[in-house]
């Protein structure tokens, strides 16, 4: 069993642009990984493969039954209350396998997205579908749900497509890999760590080769304009003796020949010349390598004038049936504080908590995990509203985060993880002393995760994190607030 895609290209209807063009690939059974920057039509192309969208042009062979488990956690699969009532041994399997309660399908609503996300996935096995697209299952999750995820992922048989971020995952799961950039897709054997080998080495040959052609253009140009200027000697001493000296008509025709490099011997080397020059110039144009930025950022902001953002009394914050218990909390200006926990333990409810704390006068950019569609639009209209040049510093941070700025602004096209990056880029303008980023990775590819790590480990004002990444964590934040089970629930630990 294999689905075969023949030149795919399809174009949004507000992009100027295609953003798939004659992608030809053959996805067996087993997992393929689904890699590229974000933007790069990784999920339109997984829209494609389930007939959620419509190619423009191309052909999709056989047809299969295919699901796709939606990368934004909080949309309820479609057969959520299927699954609500369902009791067959593959539901109380997936049940006991992603350590689902079973009022969860009940109240999705309520649920934290890392909760949602297992609800998801265990609603698309569930389906049995002959083709599985699952598009960034690890986003929202923790380290022990990531390993759940994993195990019942690595059970399917059918047609996988894994869209991800992860490069545990991907290394785990897959047996190839899709790089998908400017609209095209690369197939490669082997895991993401096997097939990113192969892509990075490719890269690394074709920017030699275009180096070296570069080289030979320039060299090629120096030596067709020495042949030009030894034609015209050439030819000048030998035109000189045979043109009355009172013919300006012909002299001035020869003066041509002689500056064109079209007459005598030297003229046609100086022609040969040129000849060569324009296939290296051609050459040299042909061999496309990947833009790769640099993600050396600075934040304009400062540290606020207060030297304390904060003050918080012993608290116990409600949690539906549960509740949270926190120590006195302190913030400085300066302070990076990392929120960590598993799953449903509190921590975006503490955040919300502390931002409806913060004094009013406090300039603070807040990036929740998932931004509404009503943040989105405000996002965009705003940065088209922005001067010339406040526009160009906004795609000038989205470039340097690793997306292209000419197409990040795309409407339809705007992934969720180009979406976080303009939200992001857009609150810098402000100058806040205060960032609140609630598992800011999510939907970002590799190197857009490394730019921003930079970005806000070197951020000069009080940085309040929530993720899963340890990573990030580690080298953006100094303080660690852990949540964990107590006996009443969950409590707060400063560690």
């Amino acid at each position: 069993m294999q689905l075969n895609l023949s030149n795919i290209e399809y174009t949004y209807p507000s992009a100027v642009e295609p953003t798939l063009h004659d992608v030809t690939i053959t996805l067996p059974q087993r997992w393929t990984g689904f890699v590229g920057n974000n933007g790069s039509g990784k999920t339109t192309l997984a829209r494609i493969v389930c007939g959620l969208l419509q190619p423009d042009r191309g052909v999709i062979s056989p047809s299969f039954f295919s699901v796709y488990c939606a990368q934004n956690a909080t949309e309820a699969p479609a057969n959520l209350f299927d699954f609500a009532v369902a009791y067959d041994d593959a539901a109380i399997k997936l049940r006991r396998e992603l350590l689902l309660e079973d009022d969860w399908p009940w109240r999705f609503e309520t649920l934290s997205c890392g909760q949602q996300k297992r609800l998801q996935v265990a609603c698309a096995l569930w389906a049995s579908p002959d083709v599985l697209v699952v598009d960034e299952p690890t986003n929202h999750v923790d380290v022990s749900t990531k390993h759940t995820l994993f195990v019942a992922l690595s059970q399917f048989k059918g047609i996988g497509v894994l869209i991800s971020h992860d490069r545990e995952l991907l290394d785990k799961l897959c047996t190839q890999c899709l790089f998908v950039a400017n609209g095209t897709a690369n197939m490669k054997s082997g895991n993401y760590s096997q097939a990113s080998s192969q892509v990075e080495l490719e890269r690394s040959s074709a920017l030699h080769a275009k180096e070296a052609a570069q080289k030979e253009k320039t060299r090629l140009e120096r030596e067709t304009q020495r042949r030009r200027e030894e034609a015209s000697r050439v030819q000048a001493r030998k035109s000189g003796r045979t043109i009355d000296k009172h013919d300006s008509d012909a002299r001035a025709k020869k003066r041509g020949y002689i500056v064109s490099g079209q007459d005598g011997k030297a003229g046609k080397l100086a022609v040969r010349m040129l000849d060569r020059l324009e296939k290296a110039t051609g050459k040299a144009t042909g061999i496309k390598v990947e833009k790769q930025y640099d993600s050396n950022i600075w934040l304009d902001s400062e540290a606020s004038k207060r030297k304390v953002l904060l003050r918080m009394e012993p608290n116990n914050i409600l949690m539906g049936e549960s509740c949270l218990q926190t120590p006195p909390l302190f913030i400085g200006n300066t302070d990076h504080i990392g929120v960590v926990g598993d799953n449903g333990c509190g921590k975006t409810t503490l955040i919300k908590k502390i931002i409806s704390s913060i004094s009013d006068d406090v300039r603070m950019l807040y990036i929740p995990q998932e931004p509404t569609e009503l943040q989105k639009t405000e996002t965009v209209r705003k940065i088209k509203g922005l001067s010339n040049s406040q526009r160009g510093r906004v795609l000038s941070i989205v470039a340097q985060l690793n997306s292209d700025p000419d197409c990040v602004l795309a409407g339809e096209s705007t992934s969720p993880g180009e979406m976080r990056k303009l939200m992001l880029a857009q609150g810098m303008l402000e100058s806040p002393e205060l960032v609140v980023m609630d598992e800011p990775t999510n939907y970002l590819d590799l190197g857009s995760t490394e730019a921003l790590e930079q970005l806000l480990s070197v951020y000069p004002g009080v940085l309040l994190l929530v993720s899963h990444d340890a990573s990030l964590v580690s080298s953006a934040t100094s303080i660690t607030w852990r949540i964990q089970k107590s006996e009443d629930g969950y409590e707060l630990v400063v560690d």
